[in-house]
């Protein structure tokens, strides 16, 4: 983590948003936007060693705080601009947002996607009826695209952080959490572009200036650390983290960042994977892996947060299935409690049945089983016999492998 500020007491003049704002994006999406729960985590809480309250914003209906920000944009457009239409770049999100309310309001809407979103993004937006266009390797190309595309056509381009009204519609996040826990000491926010950050930033230090703010990016994309820091940390690959994978953050985001946000965090992939499946396994509840990045700041460094009230904002839940599923087993195999297993066995009858044997009364579960003769550098009369086994935890795998070397079998974890 990098310390930015200890902002006790922060300068909140000049900015081209301020509390007022938020409260009146509060009057505007009343209604049409869930006041989702913040709510306490018993067992979080207890394995982090403080007290975690969780702000489920993926459980908005577009399942994302962007609807926020996108109907107090789109609220203040003219009768003259809604006849236009709007258009947007988005990794998923953002357009969901734009789009749903859009139709709700009678708006025509485009929105421009990345190529590599994930399906369920693009086809959940097309649902909500906007004409989507994939294109560009990333979202900067993505807006590219989107602004010269809607000036070519008279079309209003609702930026999705870059821009006052669209922060103070985020920025009502901030203003219900410290609602719902005022005695809340600090607030772990996903960064992306840094719109949802900003406005929670403005909202809570405007009310509890004592309050801390941590914003959280992946390591594979740190373009607020950088803007910040004047780093130069590469920013490129695919990140479970899609949805907070901007590679240049906004011009107003940044300055708001740099004046109120205390510090920023940066996790990797493991980190989010690990967050993803806690939040699946223990609160029964689907995030993305920019929604659990809070949770994979606070788990990667627990000490820091020791006894204090923390805020975590779940800022999105829109993942699809299958990778749901493979970050879930691949969770189990860091656990110790999926294991691929290679052995190599004589090419005889009985072998894989001895080999079967041996694991049920380890008290191991065998999930797939694989035997190899062609593609191997054995001998002709031996075998590869692959199998991925479930075992309790770690411990239990290394008692399995045991009593698999005292067989006389060599068995090797791969």
């Amino acid at each position: 983590m990098a310390e930015l500020s200890q902002n006790t007491s922060p300068n909140l003049g000049g900015l081209p948003v301020a509390l007022g704002d938020i409260h009146a994006a509060a009057d505007t999406i009343r209604g049409a936007v869930v006041e989702t729960p913040c709510s306490y985590s018993r067992t979080l809480s207890n394995i982090c060693g403080c007290d975690i309250w969780l702000k489920f914003e993926n459980l908005q209906f577009t399942s994302s705080f962007k609807e926020r920000g996108a109907l107090n944009r789109l609220t203040a457009l003219t009768p003259e601009e809604r006849a236009r239409g709007v258009i947007a770049m988005s990794a998923g999100n953002h357009a969901q947002g734009v789009a749903y309310h859009a139709k709700r309001l009678g708006i025509p809407a485009t929105i421009v996607m990345p190529v590599g979103t994930p399906m369920v993004k693009v086809e959940n937006t097309k649902h909500h009826g906007a004409e989507v266009v994939v294109t560009g390797a990333t979202l900067e190309e993505a807006a590219a695209y989107a602004r010269s595309h809607g000036e070519a056509r008279g079309m209003i381009f609702v930026h999705p952080y870059d821009d006052p009204l669209v922060i103070a519609g985020q920025g009502t996040v901030g203003l219900e959490m410290l609602k719902a826990v005022p005695e809340l000491d600090t607030l772990v926010v996903p960064i992306g572009g840094g719109g949802l950050i900003s406005g929670i930033s403005i909202a809570a230090k405007s009310i509890k200036p004592t309050v801390r703010i941590l914003g959280v990016e992946a390591w594979l994309y740190p373009s607020m650390y950088n803007a910040i820091h004047d780093g130069n940390l590469p920013a490129r690959g695919d990140t479970l983290a899609e949805g907070i994978a901007v590679k240049s953050p906004g011009k107003i985001t940044t300055e708001i960042v740099r004046r109120l946000v205390d510090d920023i965090a940066l996790v990797n992939e493991a980190e989010l994977e690990r967050a993803v499946a806690t939040l699946i396994s223990i609160e029964k509840t689907v995030v993305e892996g920019a929604g659990a990045a809070g949770l994979a700041a606070l788990m990667s460094d627990t000490s820091r947060f020791a006894g204090q009230k923390v805020g975590l904002v779940l800022s999105g839940g829109n993942i699809d299935t299958r990778l749901i599923a493979s970050v879930l087993t691949r969770e189990l195999a860091r656990e110790g409690r999926l294991t691929q297993l290679s052995l190599d066995i004589p090419d005889r009858p009985g072998q894989l049945a001895a080999v079967a044997s041996l694991l049920a009364e380890a008290g191991a579960n065998i999930i797939e089983v694989s035997h190899q003769r062609t593609f191997s550098d054995l001998p002709a009369k031996a075998t590869l016999l692959q199998l991925v086994i479930e075992t309790r935890d770690s411990a239990h795998l290394d008692e399995v492998m045991a009593k698999l070397g005292a067989s006389g079998l060599s068995a090797r974890c791969t």
